[in-house]
């Protein structure tokens, strides 16, 4: 059996009194997308930020790849193939599509003081943003202003400048969160299609898509993991149930 692309030991982090993440242990397989799920205040989003190297874990370890990333910075582990979407607040709204892409291709490869002169020109640039918009369904809106966008369709664009790197494993962070019916449906054709190409890390409250893509499930309740394992022995979970499911499950009822 291979190695995991990706493998977590012993992580930890407190804020204060508060134990964020306790002595953690993850595995990601190469070509698996792999869901994160739990209660909100669970340490789902502190785990991501660990991973993509926006927070730095006060013990234990992160290897990508085979190798150890607990100590690099964030644009270090996106040159080792990591991205992670949806932490991008922040479109340039008045600039299209393309150049906002066409800028995510340039600021990974290192050139991002001259963007402002490049990046609009430059063929090595705009090929691969369309390849990236074309791979998230943004090919025909290339030449719109990013402002002219459904919300939807920024988490599209986020996710294409993510693409955008060719990354080896993504880091998503509730990709469906403020979508709509029809753009969740959307969504869920888009990361069933990647996931093809790709291995990837989703952390998400919508267990409907959940259920849909994921290969393997991690259930986490105050920063530890309680469960992990197929997506049907999740459900078969008492302990999942009692802690998660069964909540999240009679709130849709609700809903």
């Amino acid at each position: 059996m291979s190695a995991p692309l990706l493998q977590v030991k012993d992580l930890a982090k407190r804020f204060g009194g508060i134990i964020a993440t306790d002595d953690l242990a993850l595995e990601v397989t190469q070509g698996q997308l792999h869901a994160v799920i739990g209660p909100n205040g669970a340490g789902k989003t502190t785990l991501i930020a660990q991973l993509a190297g926006q927070l730095r874990p006060d013990a234990g370890r992160i290897d990508f790849g085979g190798r150890d990333i607990t100590a690099l910075p964030m644009h270090r582990r996106s040159r080792l193939g990591l991205a992670r979407s949806f932490q991008i607040t922040s479109l340039f709204l008045d600039f299209s599509v393309l150049d906002n892409v066409a800028l995510a291709v340039q600021a990974h490869a290192g050139h991002s003081f001259r963007f402002w002169r490049d990046a609009r020109g430059e063929q090595e640039l705009r090929q691969p943003a369309r390849a990236a918009l074309e791979r998230v369904g943004l090919s025909g809106r290339a030449e719109w202003p990013a402002s002219a966008l459904s919300h939807g369709e920024h988490r599209q664009l986020e996710l294409a400048m993510a693409l955008a790197g060719r990354p080896r494993m993504l880091l998503l962070d509730e990709p469906m969160a403020g979508l709509g019916p029809e753009e969740s449906t959307r969504m869920v054709a888009m990361l069933r299609e990647l996931k093809k190409e790709l291995t990837i890390l989703l952390v998400e409250h919508d267990m409907e898509a959940v259920f849909a893509l994921a290969d393997r499930i991690t259930v986490l309740v105050y920063g530890r993991v309680i469960a992990s394992g197929a997506p049907q022995d999740i459900r078969a979970n008492a302990q999942v149930r009692e802690a998660y499911l069964g909540e999240a499950e009679a709130e849709a009822g609700h809903g």
